[in-house]
């Protein structure tokens, strides 16, 4: 695709249906973002403060919070923008770079819940060989696995992208997606063709294999569980517990945004605005206050770091 096609403007139509209620849509919006920052950074912040929380489940955890910022603040500033201006248009430039970022965090969230599902499998079947297979090396290997790899893939999907022509250009949407965009090309090209044929092997390598990975790792750990003494049940639970309730919710909002994905164009911008919601601002929200809430060790980190900060005010 030439320079010049970068100059093309894209119009969200999503938001014409909503001037009644933007002003809400806005504020809420806005304190749901703000409150996402916040939980997220305070968590991190605790994590990189406290050496004693400097172990593999909880660099896991770190990377996993920067992603879900990227993913909210991919998407959060720019719906603020049109609520607030009723300028509900895009350069194409800016809707493929929100197509990488948003792209970016559905993708590794994914990948990085398997690698956290792997590193509890670990803890609960070996945990005298822990630190052994756990070392900073391995520990940095899966992070490049979890976050770069699905980058390169993605970029490949955006740059697959960006070359399909286009003969419209509107979204009924609020916001940019891979999907959306290449239904504006024009007609069954073959350069749609090969990028639908990435993104559906993007989609089985690295969205439904490692949701397999982490399904099949909780039916290990379930009947190790039903096998286990009262005692290393409940110690096991308590290992697991954060990790299965991010998983749970993170997957209800994947499986929430496929089937937004096949229904959108028949939606009011209310249920747009609903799946902005569900997808980009209530997983990167809730996985801070779920471990902070459910994790032991987060939470003594916690306690210590603010009776400390008490003490020097």
């Amino acid at each position: 695709m030439n320079g010049s096609s970068f100059k093309i403007t894209l119009t969200f139509t999503a938001y014409k249906d909503m001037d009644s209620t933007k002003n809400v849509f806005f504020t809420v919006v806005f304190i749901m973002y703000i409150a996402c920052i916040v939980a997220n950074v305070t968590l991190m912040l605790v994590i990189y403060l406290d050496a004693s929380l400097h172990k593999p489940m909880y660099i896991f955890l770190f990377s996993l919070i920067i992603n879900g910022l990227v993913g909210s603040t991919a998407v959060c500033p720019k719906v603020m923008a049109i609520l607030l201006t009723d300028v509900n248009t895009i350069s194409y430039a800016g809707c493929l770079t929100q197509i990488f970022f948003t792209a970016t965090y559905g993708v590794c969230t994914n990948t990085l819940l398997t690698v956290m599902a792997y590193d509890r499998l670990v803890s609960i079947f070996q945990p005298l060989q822990y630190h052994t297979i756990m070392t900073p090396q391995k520990v940095k290997q899966l992070l490049l696995a979890a976050d770069l790899v699905p980058v390169l893939c993605i970029v490949g999907q955006v740059f697959l992208t960006s070359r399909i022509p286009l003969c419209k250009h509107t979204l009924h949407r609020i916001l940019c997606d891979n999907s959306s965009v290449s239904g504006l090309s024009c007609g069954d090209s073959i350069q749609s063709r090969v990028t639908n044929m990435y993104a559906i092997c993007l989609v089985i390598s690295l969205l439904i294999l490692p949701l397999l990975l982490v399904l099949l790792s909780y039916v290990k750990i379930i009947m190790f569980i039903l096998k286990a003494s009262g005692k290393a049940r409940q110690k096991t639970f308590e290992t697991c517990s954060p990790h299965i309730t991010v998983f749970v919710n993170f997957s209800l909002a994947s499986l929430f945004s496929v089937t937004y994905n096949r229904v959108n164009r028949y939606l009011p911008g209310e249920v747009n605005i609903f799946f902005l919601f569900t997808f980009f601002l209530v997983p990167p929200l809730l996985h801070p206050i779920i471990y902070g809430i459910k994790n032991q060790e987060i939470r003594h980190s916690l306690s210590k770091l603010r009776k400390r900060a008490i003490r020097i005010i």
